[in-house]
């Protein structure tokens, strides 16, 4: 009988692992549905009522418009409105809107109703997961689309995102499928994208010559026009009304507030801007990572970009060697072999025991514990030694639900008491890679056990969730940043069965919903 109710409790994920592969095909938008893509939800209805699409300079806009009318209702084509790109969108673009994209792709969910940059890996392992290997190796050939006729892989496939890329993961999407189909001819036709975005990242002002490291770093100007729309409080301030708010009143001295604000005309600068569109880029936004709102991102080489940068490397070294180019693979396996000691080197601090994001100009390490100290030991930079020590750490971020994203409660999303998919599978796997599978496992059960709980209470996945006290009912806490917790949800969804599949089976039993183990009421 007890072996009976353990199998049933292991068996309790099937409803919400149903549910999930259920959500793939409710989160896919194809040319068919271009109408269910291209509207906004971060933006206002344009007058004419018509959603643009616009298409790059490089297409023949004619054939596409023949393509488009052909897989598409009559009636769904009428609600769009089919645009060249201008050559210069940042400049010239007066109406956002939807950027095309050739395949099928899978969208985070709520808001969020385009293709994003990292959120696109974590959907990927869910895809693969559950066999939906087509769609995952469609995603994978819309970021080569993005980066031959965009430059880059986007922060998301919509034109106010043109200035900006998202955290790199685009070698591994890669070999994901790769894994899966063996299509030689498919991956040796990737190399020119993986060289032209690696370019990318390591060319200023991403790259910092001083110390060979990148940075992330939006070209854009003003403020983000998605934050001027969407991220308002219910007074109807924006995000920027509560920053100017915080700077006239708060003293800061993590940077000089001077370089951000100018209290005599109490407006923000470029400066500011520039750093907030950055931390955009760095996906997490907002933190005070680098100060309030992390508006000095940009004097940092952060941890995370310059693992990705190495795993990066790492892999494309792999490809090369898979394909048979020896030399490229010797080229790329050198690039990977400095970055890490440049890693080691800069963002190791000894004292703290964690990877800390290092300022170039000064050359010092800001003391700020984050999650993303766990990005070496899942690429595979930290040393036994150095591993053992952040794994010692982790006793820092971790909570009830899950890890928390860092330690110091700043009112922002992606700080205590907050916790997010991605970061803490990445945490995770770390962990797991350097041999500490007791402690992946526990916290494992913890965040499976959050996430399931809340589909049972609202039959949906959210994006992210406070871990200490196990609520996802985050907006009232939410100070910065916008106040909604989107359903859907890609990345939490992937995040769970993936999980799910490297919890031992002996311990399935014990994921079971806070309220059941006596956590915190619903």
């Amino acid at each position: 009988m007890q072996e009976a109710n353990s199998q049933a409790r292991a068996d309790q994920s099937a409803p919400i692992q149903d549910y999930i592969r259920r959500t793939w095909k409710t989160l896919t938008r194809s040319h068919a549905d271009l109408a269910r893509a291209a509207p906004d939800p971060k933006m206002g209805r344009p007058e004419n009522g018509r959603w643009p699409v616009y298409v790059p300079a490089t297409e023949n806009l004619p054939a596409l418009e023949r393509k488009l009318r052909q897989e598409m209702p009559a009636s769904a084509f009428s609600t769009i409105d089919l645009r060249p790109l201008p050559a210069d969108a940042n400049a010239d673009l007066q109406l956002h809107g939807l950027l095309y994209l050739p395949y099928p792709y899978v969208v985070p969910g709520g808001r969020f109703n385009e293709m994003y940059g990292w959120d696109s890996f974590f959907i990927q392992l869910g895809l693969l997961r559950d066999g939906e290997v087509d769609l995952a190796r469609s995603m994978t050939g819309n970021f080569i689309y993005e980066i031959d006729h965009y430059g880059k892989i986007l922060n998301a496939n919509r034109t106010y995102y043109l200035s900006r890329s998202q955290p790199p993961f685009f070698t591994s999407m890669l070999w994901n499928v790769y894994q899966r189909t063996h299509e030689r001819q498919w991956l040796a036709d990737a190399l020119p994208a993986i060289e032209k975005y690696y370019a990318f990242w390591m060319a200023e002002p991403h790259l910092t010559p001083a110390s060979g490291l990148a940075r992330y770093y939006d070209i854009g100007r003003g403020p983000a026009p998605e934050a001027l729309s969407a991220e308002r409080d219910a007074q109807g301030r924006t995000e920027y009304d509560l920053i100017r708010e915080y700077f006239r009143t708060h003293q800061v001295p993590d940077y000089d507030v001077n370089l951000y604000y100018n209290r005599a005309t109490d407006r923000l600068t470029q400066a500011f801007y520039t750093g907030d569109r950055s931390m955009r880029e760095s996906g997490f936004d907002p933190s005070s990572r680098y100060g309030p709102f992390s508006a000095a991102i940009c004097e940092y080489n952060p941890v995370c970009l310059n693992s990705l940068l190495y795993h990066m490397e790492d892999q494309a070294s792999t490809i090369c060697s898979a394909l048979g180019h020896n030399a490229d693979a010797a080229r790329w396996r050198d690039r990977a072999r400095l970055r890490g000691q440049r890693v080691r080197e800069l963002m190791w601090d000894e004292g703290a025991g964690l990877f800390l994001d290092y300022a170039f100009a000064s050359r010092k390490r800001r003391n700020y514990p984050f999650l993303a100290t766990f990005y070496p030991l899942w690429t595979g930079i930290a040393t036994r030694e150095q591993a053992a020590r952040v794994a010692g750490n982790l006793k820092l971020f971790e909570a009830q639900g899950g890890l928390r994203t860092s330690t110091t409660d700043s009112g922002d999303q992606w700080d205590s008491p907050y916790g997010w998919a991605p970061i803490i599978w990445i945490a995770l796997e770390g962990l797991r890679r350097y041999g500490y599978n007791d402690d992946a496992d526990r916290v494992s059960v913890k965040f499976l056990s959050l996430i399931l709980g809340d589909y049972r209470a609202r039959g949906t996945i959210v994006e992210k969730f406070d871990v200490v006290s196990e609520n996802p009912d985050v907006g009232g806490e939410l100070k910065y940043g916008y106040h909604s917790n989107e359903s859907g949800f890609g990345w939490t969804n992937a995040a769970f069965t993936t999980l799910w599949d490297r919890l031992p089976e002996h311990l399935r039993s014990q994921v079971r919903p806070p309220a059941a183990r006596g956590g915190a009421p619903r």
